[in-house]
């Protein structure tokens, strides 16, 4: 979280459902819980419903080509995507990132798949 980690002020926010929400690993995990992730993985968890929701929670995505044009980069690029969503993934919460859950991670995992050299 930006403002943790850069020791910034930060005050509740009053989310969806009427309570005021510090921003916080489990209340940017309790927003992404209620969030809908289609195929594409195009999202938005901002306002997300739920009692413990913060309300504007957000993720980072990364966009790859499918079809890789160097093979020798192209397996680098999968083995450092395959290593950030499960080994990389146990530094989230002391980078104060909120770790994906399991079947999200495994979605992920199974598009990285996909990728070709």
């Amino acid at each position: 979280i930006y403002a943790i980690q850069n020791k910034m002020p930060y005050a509740e926010v009053k989310n969806a459902a009427g309570h005021f929400v510090k921003p916080s690993i489990e209340s940017v995990t309790a927003a992404l819980a209620t969030a809908e992730i289609p195929d594409d993985f195009r999202f938005s968890m901002t306002n997300a419903p739920g009692r413990d929701a913060y309300p504007i929670a957000g993720a980072t995505w990364l966009l790859v080509y499918e079809q890789q044009k160097d093979p020798v980069k192209g397996k680098k690029l999968v083995e450092f995507l395959k290593w950030a969503l499960t080994k990389g993934e146990a530094m989230a919460k002391n980078l104060d990132y909120a770790p994906l859950p399991e079947n999200v991670q495994q979605r992920v995992l199974k598009r990285i798949d996909e990728i070709k050299m």
